[in-house]
């Protein structure tokens, strides 16, 4: 009991240092489990995906179009139980830096393919009967302060033009991985103007969704609708759902190897900043540590007074750091929405952080602890500053 009375008393000792060295490991900390947040976000997407749901593309790249004629063969196939499609929009919304999901959709199918998507049945039936109407996800809404009833103005940059579009209503997410950050308009409102501006665009949509009967099918059912297009001028790449937003992910494999090297820089920083408190602690209590062996605390005692210092006080700014992820993580979730839709700090970062604390306290520690474990009492009291 008195080792750990005086481990604690030693880490208080110099408050400013101690202070300030709380301070940094809490820092580091706060910012590792951040970005292991922010990573986790993106693949939020992927792994909510629903096993029964594939995805039909142009087979050289999704943003190449398929011709809306594809849709009456699709759902001819073995095991298609019903289809949708989507169409990536674009446009600004009053700024570029005001960036988020604009879609058209077929709303007749959509909200029959994405159950997830809860919308009041008042809300859906004015969404499928006004052409110009959409819906947008609760935190856009809440982003931008959307209501039920408002014009969302778009400049046009894929499909140029002025668009306006007016909120038939508001949907929420089944799950809290659900995406609510996007915004759903008709397709057909969008390929009207594009047949009268550029009719050769016309009629062809982003990619196609399609619900299967057996989950355990969805290799097969793909191959079937890929050989219904193969060697014609549109030929297709049907994939799982989340193979689909896996390649999304891909695009984005150079930033996120770079966050997680950085994530893991920040563990090296702790550990810096602790070895060096560690280093200028016992090397000031040299003379202390010798005076202690004089009284029968034997090279043990002394290493576990160090040890203890060290791994107390990475636990301490360990604790603090995570404490402060927690409205860290909000607010950021709340300021990025259009980028994080889902962020939440996972078990398993909360884990990782406190066992990093640990292993930091201990390795930063380990130095120190040997060295004045090992000094002679009479070199310990010659020893001076």
């Amino acid at each position: 009991m008195k080792i750990f009375k005086l481990i604690f008393r030693n880490i208080f000792r110099h408050k400013l240092r101690a202070a300030l060295t709380v301070l940094g490991i809490a820092i580091a900390v706060m910012a590792f489990g951040l970005i292991r947040t922010m990573v986790g976000a993106w693949y939020a997407g992927s792994e909510a995906s629903a096993p029964d749901r594939i995805i039909t593309r142009q087979a050289v790249s999704f943003i190449f179009p398929l011709p809306l004629a594809d849709r009456d063969q699709i759902v001819r196939v073995p095991g298609v139980k019903e289809v949708t499609w989507l169409n990536w929009f674009g446009g600004v919304y009053k700024d570029k830096n005001n960036f988020f999901a604009r879609m058209a959709c077929d709303p007749a199918s959509f909200t029959d393919i994405y159950p997830e998507y809860k919308v009041t049945p008042t809300e859906l039936e004015t969404f499928k009967k006004e052409r110009n109407s959409c819906i947008v996800g609760q935190k856009l809404a809440d982003l931008y302060h959307f209501k039920v009833g408002d014009v969302i103005p778009l400049d046009g940059d894929i499909y140029p033009g002025k668009w306006e579009f007016v909120v038939a209503g508001i949907y929420t997410g089944e799950k809290p991985t659900t995406d609510v950050s996007a915004m759903y308009f008709h397709w057909d409102y969008l390929n009207e103007r594009i047949t009268q501006t550029q009719p050769s665009r016309a009629n062809n949509v982003g990619w196609y969704v399609i619900k299967i009967a057996n989950p355990n099918e969805a290799a097969t059912v793909s191959e079937r609708i890929d050989a219904l297009f193969k060697n014609s001028s549109a030929e297709t790449k049907t994939e799982t759902e989340k193979a689909f937003a896996s390649g999304f992910i891909a695009m984005s494999s150079a930033i996120i190897t770079g966050l997680q090297l950085i994530s893991y820089v920040i563990i090296g920083i702790i550990f810096l900043v602790l070895a060096n408190t560690m280093i200028m602690t016992a090397r000031e209590r040299i003379r202390e540590y010798a005076v202690l062996k004089t009284l029968g605390f034997t090279g043990k005692h002394i290493a576990l007074l160090v040890f203890g210092e060290s791994l107390l006080m990475a636990l301490i700014g360990g604790v603090i750091g995570i404490i402060l992820l927690f409205p860290i993580s909000a607010g950021v979730a709340k300021g990025m929405t259009q980028f994080f839709p889902y962020l939440a700090i996972a078990p398993s970062t909360i884990g990782i952080a406190v066992l990093f604390s640990i292993l930091v306290g201990l390795v930063a520690g380990f130095f120190p602890a040997t060295r004045s474990m090992r000094i002679k009492i009479v070199d310990g009291l010659r020893q001076i500053g």
